[in-house]
């Protein structure tokens, strides 16, 4: 069998062919990037730009099976339209199972957001596709650990108020969408990737406080507040709506999602926030 995994240079894409190569059965594995000089190694390399269309033909040649991984890109409606163009190339080429890593944010919005996206992948990944697989991520452990990092110097997270998140280590995404890709009995099915407990902002304060010996506290500030501080910082309006749309979602519950789906499709069970921090902290 030979898979494709479209955005292979990023972190994720790395994990996933580690995570591929590492559990056998002679299949072929096939790193696509844009930058396919940075995701070379013991696997075939194709340049494919989600960006460039006509690029993503000879990346997609052959494939059985394709993992599409978003783009970093966070500007309003790119990765849906990013998404759209990958699955017609894809569906063109004759891919006959097509895995997209989705978002727990994801939702049918009126206005440009990161989980309307999401869905406009979603949706045109079940329409277009033979055979779908979605693979809905919670939020990064490792991206609130970088949070952590960045704000010990204050002492204090920041959120907009009462949130609980599922937070899942980056591995544990790459392991379950390796079990789901070279598993079977996957095409039709909408997956929930989760660590293995939902935590609150004060648990997040607590668990750093503990980990790193010093006291991290968790307050709850205005959306007004959030923008400020994050305008401070000089980041362009896109990235601070896009920082602003996740800390929503987290208050509005769509991260509050506790599954056992990382174990049924990695064969393990996910890593806690405390051990993941444990292992990532100077």
């Amino acid at each position: 069998m030979k898979i494709g995994i479209s955005g292979a240079s990023g972190k994720l894409g790395a994990a996933t062919i580690e995570e591929l190569g590492a559990r056998g059965g002679g299949h072929q594995i096939v790193a696509i990037s844009r930058s396919p000089e940075k995701a070379g190694g013991s696997v075939e390399a194709r340049k494919g730009d989600y960006d460039q269309p006509d690029t993503l033909a000879d990346a997609y040649a052959g494939l059985d099976r394709l993992v599409l991984i978003p783009s970093a890109d966070l500007r309003p409606g790119v990765r849906g339209a990013q998404f759209k163009s990958a699955i017609d190339a894809a569906v063109k080429a004759g891919v006959q199972h097509i895995f997209l890593l989705s978002a727990a944010g994801t939702r049918e919005a009126t206005v440009p957001a990161l989980g309307e996206s999401y869905w406009t992948g979603e949706q045109y990944l079940i329409r277009t596709a033979p055979h779908w697989t979605i693979l809905r991520m919670n939020y990064y452990t490792q991206s609130m650990i970088d949070e952590i990092m960045m704000s010990q110097g204050q002492g204090m997270l920041a959120g907009l108020g009462k949130d609980r998140v599922a937070y899942v280590s980056r591995n544990d995404v790459a392991a379950a969408t390796a079990g789901a890709v070279l598993g079977e009995g996957h095409a039709g099915a909408i997956y929930n990737l989760t660590g293995p407990e939902a935590l609150t902002g004060q648990d997040i304060a607590a668990i750093a406080s503990d980990a790193l010996g010093k006291p991290i506290a968790f307050a709850a500030i205005s959306e007004d507040q959030l923008r400020g501080g994050l305008g401070q910082a000089g980041l362009p309006d896109f990235v601070l709506d896009a920082i602003v749309d996740i800390k929503k979602t987290f208050v509005e519950g769509y991260f509050d999602v506790l599954t056992h789906d990382v174990e049924r499709l990695s064969g393990r069970a996910p890593v806690s926030f405390r051990d993941v921090l444990a292992a990532t902290k100077p």
